[in-house]
């Protein structure tokens, strides 16, 4: 080992050793100035994996990652022909080495699709024999799911920092992004179908509280099951019909045609002009944000001030924990009596019960679109147990939550 290296990367490399050499997971070390220290990839396959990280602009991104310190969460690097990495930093020495884990494709390629991928590649002399040596490591480059590979990564940055985060431990949040994957038989339609209404009923409804829905939803579905020309093409085909959909169910819940349409069709080409996968990836998620920021400003009530709005989205926001009078009084910078009797005014109901109200709007969603029970969206929504829940959810709706349930599929 390199005697740069620290206990926590030697542990690193140590680390890597227990992994199935059959997952193709393979841990990089670069210095700041690009030199490669060390790597956990077979010398036979390393050159040409490593010639790829440079040439398709993964270390340039790495570097520029390094360079960037508002935040210590592990970054995703696409490229232009679908392939991955992630890369992390050890925290006490951000500045010295760049760790990267990778590559990975979502789903298997061939020496055909890969060749027009690397055609603008290829007109470099130096490059050419380089992509056909690429394009015949095709049927065993690393191919890896999109959940699997985040966990990897997640535990390799826990290894480096001594932290302890999951699989959203991205600095790139996992969004709706679409990926292309293999049309293997354990595809659960039934699954992919819910967590799509989901996904869709948080536009209609302009809930900002979307990330845990996004989470579920990339690691049931990685897009449109349909092979394009190259990866790129594929994932561009998945966001696409993504973005279609967002902007009608965008229309269903308010936005005027006028606004959705011509919004989706920039979205689209914005699509159709990207020649990054990871560029795509944030593209995705800030086109599904951005609709639901429209759709939600819309049902944002006018006549709120800008303190009671801004309380509301607070609960919007936070429906998964306990809420109380004197958290959101001191969000709004008020005394507790001054905003329950000032939110009283403005909104026509208590705090108390306005928080109820959206934690029941909350449970609504999570019953028509999930398979979670009754007893899980309970403690989901941080009430005490199932029964007040129940008691809650039938005060405000009427039924049951079963019933509600039932009566919605």
């Amino acid at each position: 080992m390199d005697p740069r290296m620290t206990r926590a990367e030697q542990n690193l490399m140590l680390l890597q050793r227990l992994i199935p050499e059959s997952e193709g997971f393979y841990i990089w070390c670069y210095d700041r100035a690009g030199s490669l220290i060390a790597s956990s990839c077979p010398q036979a396959d390393r050159e040409v994996l490593d010639r790829a990280f440079r040439v398709l602009g993964g270390l340039e991104k790495a570097c520029a990652c390094a360079a960037d310190t508002r935040t210590d969460r592990p970054r995703l690097l696409g490229s232009s022909i679908g392939m991955q990495w992630a890369v992390t930093f050890e925290s006490e020495r951000r500045h010295d080495l760049i760790f990267v884990i990778g590559p990975v494709f979502y789903t298997a390629q061939t020496a055909s699709q890969l060749r027009p991928a690397l055609s603008p590649y290829t007109h470099s002399r130096e490059n050419a024999p380089w992509a056909a040596a690429l394009c015949a490591m095709a049927p065993r480059l690393p191919v890896m799911s999109y959940a699997i590979f985040v966990r990897y990564v997640a535990l390799v940055h826990n290894t480096l920092t001594g932290q302890q985060v999951g699989p959203d431990v991205l600095a790139e949040d996992l969004g709706p992004s679409p990926r292309p994957v293999q049309a293997a038989p354990a595809r659960d339609r039934t699954q992919v179908y819910w967590a799509e209404r989901a996904l869709l009923q948080m536009v209609r409804n302009g809930d900002l509280h979307y990330q845990h829905a996004l989470r579920t939803s990339s690691l049931i579905s990685g897009g449109v099951p349909v092979r394009g020309a190259d990866p790129l093409r594929q994932m561009k085909t998945s966001i696409v019909v993504f973005t279609t959909l967002v902007s009608r169910a965008a229309m269903e819940g308010g936005l005027s045609p006028e606004i959705a349409y011509p919004l989706g069709d920039s979205y689209i080409q914005a699509v159709e002009d990207c020649r990054d996968s990871g560029e795509l990836n944030m593209l995705a998620h800030t086109m599904y944000h951005d609709f639901i920021r429209r759709v939600h400003h819309l049902r944002a009530n006018p006549g709120y001030s800008p303190a009671i709005q801004k309380c509301c989205d607070f609960i919007e926001l936070n429906t998964e924990r306990k809420l109380r009078a004197a958290d959101v009084a001191a969000l709004a910078g008020y005394s507790e009596y001054y905003l329950t009797d000032k939110f009283r005014r403005e909104t026509g109901m208590s705090l108390s019960d306005y928080i109820r109200v959206t934690k029941m709007e909350r449970a609504k969603v999570l019953l028509e679109s999930t398979v979670l029970s009754v007893q899980e969206i309970s403690e989901q929504l941080a009430f005490t147990n199932a029964n007040y829940f129940i008691r809650c959810f039938r005060q405000i709706t009427g039924s049951t939550p079963a019933q509600y349930r039932k009566t919605r599929r």
